[in-house]
């Protein structure tokens, strides 16, 4: 019975020899109940028990883009590494204006802990970070969730860089395409913590890669960002440039990768994502 917690499967399709799940669950983190993906690689025995790699994804997305789009199964079939792809937002709450725009709201939870009362059921951030690998956990003796790594695109490139940096004990990697890099610097990022976060400036920071990245150097693994310079939003709204000084100044290591000709798609995500999924298994299987 979904109401305690326990994810019911919703639909199941083979691909790469393993197999795409969907769950819905009650998440009482959110208030409501949510819906992610697990792509299970083959097992070769009973007792295999698989690293996982969540994928966070951008504005407007839900658990099921990565899944259908990306064509990461396959690297991560062979490589034996299980694909975690949660939604971006509670849903259903009937907050007032959560769907007046793509980029707040619905779809748009920015992968933080929402302080103003009206967005309180917005907490993303402690959903990805603490419910749904305990909700992993328990539920799926097949995955090792000690073993971690964290990977997304835009919004949610910004979610997996702050994530990581604020938890480098629970992933081993962490990698983006095109990430949100210095959101209290950019339209997208000022409008979504004005409204979750208020107008306190120093609760904003705690959410900006390009600025926790001074606090938090003791990274391990190279950090991986794939930037299509034809991308529409790269000069207003990603701002890679800022984490790459960034990381620069905390001698960090970065490879920021400028990829000529590509935008902010899926396509671009599905040219390069067998070099993120190999990124993080490198690591995963030690």
């Amino acid at each position: 019975m979904e109401s305690d917690g326990k994810p019911t499967e919703i639909s199941s399709t083979k691909m790469f020899d393993g197999y795409n799940k969907r769950y819905k669950h009650y998440s009482p983190t959110l208030g409501c109940s949510m819906t992610f993906h697990i792509f299970f690689p083959p097992s070769s025995s009973p007792s295999q028990k698989f690293p996982v790699l969540y994928w966070l994804s951008g504005l407007s997305c839900n658990d099921e883009n990565f899944i259908a789009k990306s064509g990461a199964q396959r690297v991560a079939s062979a490589e034996g590494v299980a694909l975690i792809a949660p939604d971006t937002s509670p849903r259903g709450l009937n907050i007032e204006g959560e769907a007046d725009s793509w980029d707040f709201g619905v779809g748009a939870g920015f992968y933080l802990n929402a302080t103003q009362e009206k967005w309180k059921n917005w907490q993303m951030y402690d959903y990805v970070v603490k419910e749904l690998p305990a909700v992993l956990h328990e539920n799926f003796p097949q995955l090792d969730t000690s073993r971690a790594s964290i990977s997304g695109h835009s919004m949610g490139g910004h979610g997996a860089l702050t994530i990581y940096l604020k938890n480098l004990d629970k992933y081993k990697s962490v990698s983006a395409f095109a990430p949100v890099a210095n959101p209290i610097n950019c339209p997208w990022g000022q409008k979504a913590f004005t409204n979750y976060l208020g107008e306190n400036k120093a609760a904003w920071e705690e959410y900006d890669a390009s600025i926790l990245i001074s606090k938090y150097t003791n990274v391990s693994a190279t950090i991986l960002i794939d930037q299509g310079d034809a991308d529409k939003f790269l000069s207003e709204q990603l701002q890679p440039q800022k984490f790459d000084e960034a990381c620069r100044k905390s001698k960090v290591p970065l490879l920021l990768r400028m990829q000529p000709g590509y935008d902010h798609s899926y396509y671009f995500i599905a040219t390069f994502i067998d070099d993120h999924i190999r990124h993080h298994a490198q690591v995963l299987n030690l």
